[in-house]
């Protein structure tokens, strides 16, 4: 059944600019599809959520993220206030022109707009599963925010804080595979607690500690092989304190997802998780860095409705 109220969230500046330029075509193919919408282009960082909220509370039943994954864990927000869903049986969907397009690989989304657009077109709606993060803000004030894809602590915050910072002219995976060398390069592994289910984990140097509700970060990392969105249940990879060496000859595992066998990973499961480090650990959420530990996360089961 086709919504009533549809409206598009894009954001022109993702894909360094691509969005922009890409947005009158992909709107016609909305439009020959029989998409009645309207258009909201975003300003800058924070704006897809507050104007996701704003159109939820005025009626609408669909809102399209058109950008990549930054603007998709926007939009996602808008879902969403401290005490609830802003609007029952609303529906998020997908057209991805960004730098990583993590979050559709999992969702089995088509990448090109033209068959993302068919494919909204026709799809049913889904619920699947979204975590609520406490964390600390860089002004140093606690802040809460949610994900549908990925998130990361240590040197996986690290690398999305640099590669936020280049152009990423270069496309998603070139960008994220420079930043993930430069990064290890770099990164200290650092010393974090992680409790899972309110049973300690591990106290101990890491290297990364991720919290996977899809499967792929950074560009195509299948970092958590096994996540399905909707079980209820995170995946949890866990790298302890791993030399520069290792982790440079292991990458390429890690793109194909055959690295968990590795005696220093840990893999498990849970619908909570609570992380704290001594020193200043960057968090990465669906490729934003917003802040850094301690953090608690925690599973809402089929929160959220995705139409694709």
């Amino acid at each position: 059944m086709t919504p009533k109220k549809v409206a598009a969230v894009v954001n022109p500046a993702s894909a360094n600019g691509a969005t922009a330029r890409r947005w009158p075509e992909i709107a016609r193919l909305l439009a020959q599809e029989g998409i009645d919408f309207d258009t909201y282009l975003t300003g800058g960082p924070g704006d897809a959520t507050v104007h996701t909220r704003q159109m939820l509370e005025k009626g609408y039943d669909l809102i399209i993220s058109v950008g990549g994954d930054g603007t998709a864990n926007e939009v996602a927000n808008g879902f969403f206030t401290a005490s609830g869903p802003v609007r029952e049986g609303a529906a998020i969907a997908f057209i991805f022109i960004g730098t990583g397009c993590d979050l559709i690989r999992t969702l089995g989304i088509p990448r090109e707009p033209e068959a993302a657009v068919r494919h909204l077109a026709r799809a049913s709606r889904r619920p699947i599963d979204v975590g609520r993060v406490k964390f600390t803000g860089h002004d140093g004030n606690a802040q809460t925010r949610y994900f549908i894809n990925v998130a990361g602590l240590g040197l996986d915050g690290d690398t999305v804080a640099r590669v936020n910072r280049t152009s990423k002219a270069l496309g998603g995976f070139i960008s994220f595979l420079w930043g993930t060398v430069a990064s290890l390069l770099l990164y200290r592994n650092w010393q974090m607690a992680v409790t899972v289910d309110d049973r300690l984990v591990c106290d101990a140097p890491l290297t990364v500690a991720v919290i996977g509700n899809g499967r792929y970060f950074g560009g195509g990392m299948c970092i958590a092989p096994h996540a399905e969105m909707d079980d209820a249940l995170f995946d949890i990879i866990i790298l302890q304190n791993m030399g520069k060496i290792s982790l440079l000859f292991n990458l390429p595992k890690v793109y194909r997802g055959s690295h968990l066998s590795h005696p220093k990973i840990t893999a498990l499961r849970g619908r909570k998780v609570t992380v704290t480090a001594k020193d200043p650990t960057l968090l990465e959420l669906d490729g934003e860095q917003p802040g850094c530990a301690p953090v608690e996360i925690e599973l809402l089961p089929r929160a959220l409705l995705v139409q694709g």
